[in-house]
């Protein structure tokens, strides 16, 4: 194998080695990766930044099953047992503290580092996140010269629900204690954790449907409950829905099915799922929407099906209000979250009172909340963000809540819409969605976010130029000019 490695680094043959390895050569070969002693993995996230993604990445909490794993290798083995994130980004690793010394020293294999191809070349981590598939890779078949004593083998992780790629579970030790049982071993475990969450799924799933089987089984037109993924729980009558998942618009709203039948979705309790209801055929007979701009507005813009609604500040807190708290809020919540220990009930009912004069229908009596179907800026924020789609969640984050409101409730809430949106777009490892959070009002001066930016971008990405001007800038400034 040595020979062969030496072959392709200096001619580029690859035709005595294996067909998988060969591949990864190449694309390692493609992506720049230096193959010399010179080059170890890169550091792609600190300590506390790769905590931090760790505690909200799906597989965290399968640790106890993943030292399930390490316990079926005899200790002499001397394994470690990594998880990476979908991108090869190394997240938590279990093992002797020696061996995790030697590891870390020897070739950079710790926690934050980047182990996909493009990043380190051809490895158990990288290669099964690019192939797909679980892979062992031996001693001298690592591309890079300083991996080469070691060998780890793969397998990938995938969600039940989606078929998407969660992350890579591995055992890597030195050649000299290697077990061959060790791609086995991998390959079981990534089962064992798709199965756990599949348990999982489905316990959900139950009691989604006790929770809400009436809401779906007592309407008088034709409903579904769905996950926030669009996968169908249960529909009544059935069957009016196919049993393929719908793509949602974020927060609800209206949409049109596949077979051009309208219909209308919204969240129900704490937005773990949605009702999805058949609308009438006729626009006549269509229930009316509330349309709500929230985000970077210090007033509401209000559209009640067609018709401009022009709102006071004070309104607009209580609509923000409202709708952050989905289950209703009595005269003395609403009084708290607006005026603070200074609440006057007379007041609040007074605001109430001349807010559902402008909307009518769509504010109930006490305890008050939105009724109807709304179409929310703030609530497609906060969908994308629970179905984990950081880089659409940053494009439609337009800013904060109501951003110069004082009222106790909108700060509380704005700040942690803003604390969300940039620990997601921090631990996402996405530069778009980076990128994204920085050209919003609440992310421009971050200078964390900027300096996370720069090592994703390509020295020829016209973006990278502008990053490190504003690092600059921003340092500048927090030294004091």
């Amino acid at each position: 194998m040595r020979a062969a490695w030496e072959r392709f680094v200096g001619a580029g043959d690859s035709a005595s080695v294996r067909a998988p390895i060969a591949a990864s050569w190449q694309r390692s070969h493609a992506a720049g990766v230096d193959p010399s002693r010179a080059r170890i993995a890169p550091v792609l996230s600190g300590t506390e930044e790769t905590a931090a993604r760790w505690d909200v990445h799906p597989l965290a909490r399968l640790t106890e099953l993943f030292r399930e794993c390490l316990a079926a290798v005899p200790d002499e083995a001397g394994n470690l047992l990594v998880v990476s994130d979908a991108q090869g980004v190394l997240l938590w690793i279990e093992g002797a503290p020696r061996l995790r010394h030697d590891a870390a020293a020897g070739m950079n294999f710790a926690e934050g580092t980047l182990w996909s191809e493009s990043g380190t070349g051809t490895n158990a981590v990288g290669t099964a996140l690019a192939a797909d598939h679980a892979v062992q890779v031996f001693a001298t078949e690592h591309f890079n010269e300083v991996v080469q004593a070691w060998t780890c083998s793969a397998a990938p992780i995938h969600d039940p629900e989606t078929g998407e790629l969660l992350g890579i579970v591995d055992l890597t030790s030195r050649m000299a204690s290697v077990n061959p049982y060790t791609l086995a071993l991998a390959v079981s475990t990534a089962r064992a954790a798709e199965a756990q969450l599949r348990a999982e799924m489905h316990e959900r799933d139950a009691r989604l449907r006790a929770r809400y089987e009436q809401r779906v089984t007592q309407g008088a037109d034709a409903r579904a409950l769905l996950t926030p993924r669009g996968r169908v729980l249960m529909q009544h009558p059935y069957p009016w829905l196919a049993d393929t998942p719908v793509s949602l618009p974020p927060g609800g709203g209206e949409l049109v099915l596949p077979n051009g039948e309208p219909a209308f979705v919204e969240p129900v309790g704490d937005d773990d799922a949605f009702v999805m209801r058949m609308l009438a055929e006729h626009t006549s007979r269509r229930r009316p929407v509330l349309r709500l701009s929230l985000l970077n507005r210090d007033r509401a813009a209000v559209d009640a099906d067609g018709r401009s609604v022009a709102l006071r500040r004070r309104h607009s807190e209580i609509l923000a209000l409202l709708w952050t708290s989905r289950s209703g809020m009595t005269t003395e919540e609403l009084g708290a979250d607006l005026y603070g220990d200074s609440a006057k009930a007379s007041s609040v009912r007074g605001e109430m009172a001349r807010l559902r004069k402008l909307l009518g229908p769509w504010i109930t009596t006490e305890p008050y909340s939105i009724h109807g179907d709304v179409d929310c800026d703030l609530g497609r924020v906060q969908e994308l963000l629970r179905r984990g789609e950081v880089t659409r969640a940053a494009e439609e984050y337009q800013g904060s809540l109501l951003p110069r409101s004082e009222a106790p409730g909108v700060v509380r809430e704005r700040d942690a819409l803003d604390r969300w949106i940039r620990h997601a777009v921090m631990t996402a490892s996405d530069r778009e969605a980076l990128w994204a959070w920085l050209q919003s009002p609440a992310g421009r001066d971050d200078l964390p976010a900027w300096k996370a930016l720069l090592p994703h971008l390509d020295y020829r990405d016209p973006r990278r130029s502008r990053a490190a001007a504003r690092v600059g800038h921003l340092r500048s400034e927090l030294a004091g000019g």
